[in-house]
């Protein structure tokens, strides 16, 4: 039987910290290994606890916690960190993400939207887990299936209501295709088989979570349009 998974909770809201505490405690293979509440507290926690994941809040009363993951990947600790906040902005996002957190969970959360993250998290690891155990170097599609799930996961974080995790698969896919030409809701639209106005809507928030850049397209007949390109 695998070791569980050991959880440091940080946050600066000892109420808010019980409660993610409560989320952890009720998944089976997650076990909460500490909880502090200062940015300054995050490292030596994660050395003295042996954390195998860090459930990483960005306003804290030291410092954010953006150098927080600044520090941890300078210290070359190999800590995987989930970032929980109330922090919705396109720069946080993406600051985050090449700091290289592998969920954005945006307060507040149900322990189902909780419980979805941690799990496809545990089955990332797994994976990983599963191919340190061979000898064999990666073929190219086991890389792209390992890199896939971390995108993915990282698109479907605070997915707007109203958009579903499936369809943003098909736009991110038909997006990732067009490489770096930029291509706008209507053509995007044709491939995928999407209302215009849906994929839109997809787009903008891909942009927003910083996964694509967007940028006017001018000289075309008609009115200007939006071109989008996968950015990730």
């Amino acid at each position: 039987m695998s070791e569980p998974v050991r959880v440091l909770v940080v946050d600066d809201d000892v109420s808010v910290a019980l409660v993610h505490r409560g989320f952890v405690e009720t998944l089976p293979g997650f076990v909460v290994c500490g909880t502090v509440h200062r940015g300054g507290e995050v490292l030596p926690a994660v050395r003295s606890t042996r954390a195998d994941l860090v459930l990483l809040d960005i306003h804290l009363p030291d410092e954010s916690g953006l150098d927080v993951l600044r520090r941890l990947r300078a210290s070359a600790s190999t800590v995987d960190v989930i970032a929980i906040t109330a922090a919705r902005e396109v720069e946080t996002v993406h600051e985050a993400m090449a700091g290289g957190v592998l969920h954005y969970l945006v307060k507040p959360f149900s322990l189902a939207t909780f419980t979805e993250r941690m799990r496809a998290y545990s089955a990332h690891r797994s994976d990983l887990s599963r191919h340190r155990r061979t000898p064999e170097r990666l073929h190219q599609d086991e890389v792209d299936r390992l890199l896939q799930a971390r995108q993915q996961t990282l698109s479907t974080s605070a997915l707007p209501k109203g958009l579903s995790p499936r369809t943003l698969d098909v736009v991110v896919a038909s997006l990732r295709q067009a490489g770096d030409a930029d291509v706008s809701a209507a053509e995007l639209a044709l491939t995928c088989g999407i209302a215009r106005v849906s994929v839109r809507r997809y787009l903008e928030h891909l942009e927003r979570v910083g996964l694509a850049t967007v940028h006017p397209r001018y000289g075309r007949a008609g009115r200007p349009e939006n071109g989008y390109r996968w950015r990730v």
